[in-house]
């Protein structure tokens, strides 16, 4: 399993940890978004990148 962070593309944070397809799909972010960063993917979105990041390493704390 691989770290992810700001700078790793959507589609590969949902291939590395499918679990969080559901964090993407409640804040509305785009699960493609033509291969994007997460940062840019939030920028898009109006979201404050550190609390996604949060949120979606709080989903991978909690299936552990």
């Amino acid at each position: 399993m691989t770290s992810c962070d700001l700078d790793t593309s959507v589609p590969d944070w949902i291939i590395e940890h499918p679990e969080t397809l559901t964090v993407f799909q409640k804040l509305g972010i785009d699960s493609s978004c033509g291969g994007k960063s997460l940062r840019y993917a939030c920028q898009q979105e109006g979201l404050d990148a550190s609390v996604v990041l949060a949120k979606l390493n709080q989903c991978l704390s909690s299936d552990q």
